[in-house]
């Protein structure tokens, strides 16, 4: 008898889920574009702002019911109608696409 657990075995020709490349096999070119880097993805862990939105019921029932959604993207679309789901999108955008300085000349 073994008392080792024996690792989890992959799918044939699969990484393991975590691995670097794993996000490479489900993205197609054009969800590349809608890519977030893993750095920027941290930010949003820190953001104490993102946090206390996040402390709202009501929100987090809206992002339960999304993530449990067949057809996400029609959610989404109605989720865009709700001020306080905006709010958050807005949080998480401006952490990971914060708003580039205007390249405008003094006058």
């Amino acid at each position: 008898e073994r008392c080792v657990p024996e690792p989890r075995r992959e799918a044939a020709g699969q990484g393991p889920a975590h691995g670097p490349g794993a996000l490479q096999d489900i993205l197609s070119e054009e969800d590349e574009q809608d890519r977030v880097p893993l750095q920027k993805l941290k930010l949003l862990g820190e953001s104490q702002e993102l946090k206390d939105l996040l402390l709202n019921p009501h929100l987090r029932q809206l992002l339960l019911t999304l993530d449990q959604a067949q057809d996400k993207s029609s959610l989404l679309r109605r989720l865009m109608q709700e001020p306080l789901f905006v709010e958050f999108a807005d949080c998480c955008l401006s952490i990971v696409e914060p708003p580039e300085k205007e390249n405008v000349l003094p006058e």
